[in-house]
Order: structure tokens, then sequence, then C-alpha cells
């Protein structure tokens, strides 16, 4: 054990907060190893062991944001509310991205009939991008630690992918009583939404989420620049094709089940 300590003066140059980061943090080594230099640096009790106890408040018993306490309230399990509150896309800023595109689609549809398309082709994408960026050790600040648990993998892909699409499909939904169009057609983005999220969790098993995501968005483009080349763009949301979505989202959601169970 080292018999030098702290001087007065760096002592009280400590204490006042002005020495420089590199000399405060020899101090702060310092003062860790050797109690005779801690018992010479004066505190009040009262408030250290308030400090402590504001410190452990947070520490072991956080607040609560408001998604985890409505999914708690709606019957979550609370580690699954947790997990989800924690999504990276579940935040202020895609919820906030996610309404202004379909504000801005219904606005324009509203203007001018011709825009309507627009609102009926974004609609199916938005909850792709919310699925690329919800999984991923480059978009998940906690994904090393969630990687070494029981729901790592496949299972919190689709347990985060659920939950936005869910966001996704009840934002576009309370969104659709607006649009100057029949109620089927302002509802036929759903069943291609659920078809593009599944397919995107079905690719997934074979390509990182990003690209899976970006590759469903260009199929559904495909088919709409294809619908839009034969004159007549309500034929991908005709009858036939909103079966074959349905078939899809089934088959893929099941394909996607299997390969995560192996």
């Amino acid at each position: 054990m080292s018999s030098w300590h702290i001087p007065d003066g760096l002592r009280e140059r400590y204490l006042e907060g002005t020495l420089e980061p590199a000399l405060a943090m020899s101090v702060d080594a310092h003062l860790g190893g050797c109690a005779d230099c801690r018992a010479a640096v004066p505190y009040d009790k009262d408030w250290l062991d308030a400090s402590w106890a504001r410190l452990e408040a947070e520490l072991i018993t956080p607040r609560l944001s408001l998604s985890e306490r409505l999914l708690r309230h709606g019957g979550v399990p609370d580690h699954l509310a947790r997990l989800l509150s924690a999504t990276p896309t579940m935040s202020r800023a895609w919820l906030a991205a996610v309404v202004a595109v379909l504000a801005f689609a219904v606005l324009a549809a509203r203007e001018q009939a011709e825009f309507l398309p627009a609102f009926l082709v974004v609609a199916p994408v938005l909850p792709l991008a919310g699925i690329a960026l919800a999984y991923g050790p480059r978009v998940d600040p906690a994904h090393e630690l969630v990687a070494a648990t029981p729901m790592a993998g496949p299972r919190l892909l689709l347990t985060r992918a659920t939950a936005v699409l869910a966001v996704s499909v009840v934002l576009a939904g309370l969104a659709s009583p607006l649009l100057p169009a029949p109620p089927g057609l302002a509802a036929a983005w759903l069943l291609p939404a659920l078809a593009a999220a599944s397919g995107c969790l079905a690719l997934s098993s074979r390509l990182p989420v990003p690209i899976a995501a970006l590759a469903v968005a260009g199929v559904w483009l495909a088919i709409v620049g294809t619908g839009h080349s034969l004159g007549d763009w309500l034929a991908v949301f005709g009858p036939a094709p909103q079966i074959g979505y349905g078939v899809a989202a089934l088959l893929l959601t099941y394909r996607f089940y299997r390969v995560s169970t192996r």
C-alpha cells in the first residue's frame, strides 16, 4: 500500500471541481483505495443517503414508460412489455415519421383523388421499414445483451415485428376512413401489408433483416408498377390479388415459424 496521501491543496481543488479531468480521475482512483484520504473528504451524510436512495430507485425500480404501462395493463407479461418498449423503432421519432407519412398521403388524396394510390402503395411498406430497424446489431443498442437471452434470434424478431406491424396497421387503419374512397378500397392495403411483413420474416432466415425488407419492398413496388403499366393500378388491389396476398401471408408466416422452431 502506498504511503502517499492527497495533499490539502490538491484535495481542496478536487472538492471545488477545478482539477483537470486526468488529475481528477487520479484522485478518484486513489480515494477508492485509501481509507484515510476518504475520511478526510467532508460530506453531508443526509445528502449522501438521499442520493443513494434516488440512485437505487432509478436502477432497481426504474420509472415505466407510457408504452410499457399500457402493454402491462393490456395483459402483456412484464418481460415482454419491457422488451417491446425497448424496441428501437417503437420510439417517438419513428411514430412521428409514420404519422407524418400517412397524414401527407391522406391530405394529398383528399386534395386530388389521383393521389389515392400513394396511400395504398405506401401503407404496406411502412411496417417493412419498422421491422428493418427493429432487430440487429447495427440498429439495436441492446442487441449484444439480448443476444445472450432465450428471447434472442427468430423469437425476438417475431415479437418485435408483430409489435411494429400492429402499430403500423392501427395508425394506417385510423387514417383509412379519411380517404376519399369506398371502405373496401380504403382498406385494400391491409392484406398486402401482412403479406409483405410475412415475406420479410421468411427471408430473414437467409438474409439480414434490412436487406430482406428492401427486397420485399422492391417486389411490392414491382407488382404495383406492373399494374400501372397495364393501365389499371386498381387491378393489384382487386379481389383475386387480395386472396393471393392473404394466402401468401399465411404460407410465409408458417414457413418462418417452421424455420424458427428447428
